[in-house]
């Protein structure tokens, strides 16, 4: 969780300057937040930025107080709203029903301007999102427990130019993204383009890891292949010198025959400069298959 919590101190670093964006915030911190109804504003968080940031941002949006704030050095703390007129005055912000029995819906009428949807955004991330550690996967996610919010909220993601994905998860309406450039978009438009330009560089070390990765892989497998290769090229020199027809070979398959065996771990490009005049890998490796053709014959010559 540390890189949600560095993306949640970036954002908590915005400046809390218009009244709109204040509410729009706080808007989307309420609805993805512990619990949010007529009787009580709950919001529960471990984020000290977030700590940091509630009590400015309620009294700008509300001008109203919380009615119980965590104890300084808590970790896991609770900021409470019970006071009726409190309330009162948050759900008619938002125009918002204080009948208990009514479920909650994203009023877009205070997000109609772009950078009040960014402060909503923003918002709900702050509350109920979270963003795995680029060097370990791409999934970045905001949750909440209201039906109806959770099937509103990829709407209003799509109105901003984004693709989110949907699912539920132990009660809880998730929308997510998958995918490295969606999340670095996303954390950009939130206020976090230190956290995207992370994202980024993570996706390009990883992707040059993973390209090293198959470069070791492919050069190890060309290596045994090398290693295979010249074992059996040097037992076939070997059956033609115990059987005494080596020395009356050619002179240039002797000479193949002599760099082989002079040089095991070689490979038929570096052989081949070897040779004088030195030939290319292709010609180096007709030699060897001559080679190989005579030894099998002696196997044949046997019978």
């Amino acid at each position: 969780m540390a890189f949600s919590a560095d993306v949640k101190g970036e954002l908590c670093r915005a400046p809390v300057s218009r009244r709109c964006c204040a509410m729009a915030e706080a808007y989307g911190i309420l609805l993805f937040c512990g619990a949010f109804h007529p009787r009580q504003a709950r919001i529960v968080t471990e984020c000290g930025a977030l700590k940091e940031r509630l009590p400015a941002l309620f009294r700008k949006a509300f001008k109203v107080s919380f009615d119980q704030t965590p104890e300084p050095g808590e970790g896991k703390g609770t900021f409470l709203i019970e006071s009726p007129a409190k309330l009162g005055a948050i759900f008619d912000a938002f125009d918002l029903d204080r009948d208990g029995s009514v479920a909650l819906h994203i009023n877009l009428a205070p997000l109609e301007e772009e950078h009040c949807r960014g402060a909503f955004l923003r918002g709900a991330f702050l509350a109920g999102g979270s963003v795995t550690d680029p060097m370990k996967g791409y999934h970045l996610e905001l949750a909440t427990s209201h039906y109806h919010v959770g099937r509103e909220l990829p709407a209003l993601l799509r109105e901003a130019g984004f693709e989110p994905k949907e699912t539920e998860r132990k009660g809880n309406y998730v929308v997510y993204f998958k995918h490295s450039d969606h999340i670095e978009d996303f954390l950009t438009y939130l206020g976090a383009p230190v956290a995207a330009m992370g994202v980024m560089a993570a996706k390009i070390e990883r992707d040059l890891r993973g390209s090293v990765n198959r470069q070791v892989n492919c050069d190890s497998a060309n290596l045994d292949k090398t290693v295979a290769a010249a074992r059996e090229q040097m037992a076939a020199i070997e059956r033609l010198r115990e059987s005494g027809r080596l020395d009356s070979l050619p002179d240039k398959l002797q000479e193949a025959a002599r760099l082989r065996i002079e040089n095991p771990e070689l490979n038929l490009g570096q052989l081949g400069a070897l040779c004088d005049p030195a030939v290319s890998k292709s010609a180096l490796n007709h030699r060897m298959r001559k080679l190989l053709e005579l030894a099998e014959g002696l196997g044949h010559e046997a019978v």
